[in-house]
């Protein structure tokens, strides 16, 4: 029997789909032009159905070019780190290591797992992907990443989350704040008061969910700073409140005039978990690095 679909094809639609045009992707993909072209018509007619429809004087994909188009962007990523890692074995090397992230406080944790790791495991090259802050999910299944760091694990089928690290999430304020000498805080504290947060959206934000929302209370502004540095600057400066694991405000009370506070009489507890795909939690270097993280201390 003939295959009708081959790898090729998905890669002729892809790269059609991301470069534009039938030009480019044969460039792209060191084709003619008339090749290519030939290639989708047979694919075409083997299939029976177009995969391009006319829109004026535009090429748009038909219901069927969609859904192949979608089969590519989830099999072709598989497919090139399947390539990578054989050509790694290959070549004496163990693999790289693809983490992403989903939080922006994650990666100074990290920072004290990959020293040690790479000593352990000098063969393995580490890559960390910050683009993955909201999609990191998507990015496990697709085969984007190899690992993801969150402390909001979202539990499905094929993906392992292991908690490896509890912290506290508290308020930080300046030394002199009126609130630095409290206890712990309320939310009603919070009421005339700027937060300054991360940019990510409010429903992610365990002080707005675990701590404002809860009693309906909102800051009397809010604004977002990206780098963790310059977030406490200003809040050192006395322009603001945050919130932030405790372990992180301690490494820059340390050289800044901040106070950590605990977010109610109970606080609020949270853990950084490390998910990886089912299929490789037994692969020896995925496993050590969380073996790794679960015993690093702070």
């Amino acid at each position: 029997m003939n295959k009708i679909l081959e790898r090729h094809h998905l890669d002729i639609l892809r790269a059609i789909e991301r470069e534009g045009t039938l030009t480019r992707a044969a460039d792209k993909l060191h084709l003619t032009q008339s090749a290519l072209s030939h290639s989708v018509k047979k694919l075409e007619q083997r299939l029976g159905t177009s995969l391009w429809e006319k829109e004026g004087r535009q090429l748009r994909l038909s219901a069927a070019g969609r859904y192949l188009l979608g089969l590519a962007n989830r099999l072709l990523p598989q497919f090139e780190h399947a390539e990578a890692v054989v050509a790694q074995i290959a070549a004496g090397e163990r693999g790289t290591l693809r983490i992403g992230m989903e939080c922006h406080p994650c990666y100074q944790w990290m920072l004290k797992i990959v020293g040690p790791y790479l000593q352990a495991w000098p063969r393995v090259d580490v890559d960390v992907k910050q683009q993955f802050q909201f999609g990191g999910m998507a990015a496990l299944f697709g085969h984007d990443i190899d690992l993801l760091v969150t402390p909001d694990p979202l539990h499905k089928p094929g993906v392992v989350f292991t908690p490896v690290f509890d912290y506290e999430q508290v308020l930080v304020v300046k030394a002199d704040h009126p609130l630095a000498q409290k206890p712990f805080v309320e939310p009603q504290d919070l009421i005339d008061e700027l937060l300054i947060s991360y940019p990510v959206p409010i429903e992610r934000l365990d002080i707005y969910s675990c701590f404002l929302m809860p009693a309906g209370v909102a800051p009397r502004r809010h604004k977002t700073i990206e780098t963790t540095d310059i977030l406490l600057h200003t809040v050192a400066a006395g322009r603001g409140v945050a919130a932030l694991p405790r372990w992180l405000v301690a490494e820059y009370a340390e050289r800044l005039p901040l106070v950590a506070l605990r977010l109610g009489a109970q606080g609020v507890a949270k853990q950084i978990h490390l998910g990886v795909r089912e299929a490789d939690r037994h692969t020896d270097f995925v496993a050590a690095f969380v073996e790794t993280a679960g015993q690093v201390k702070w």
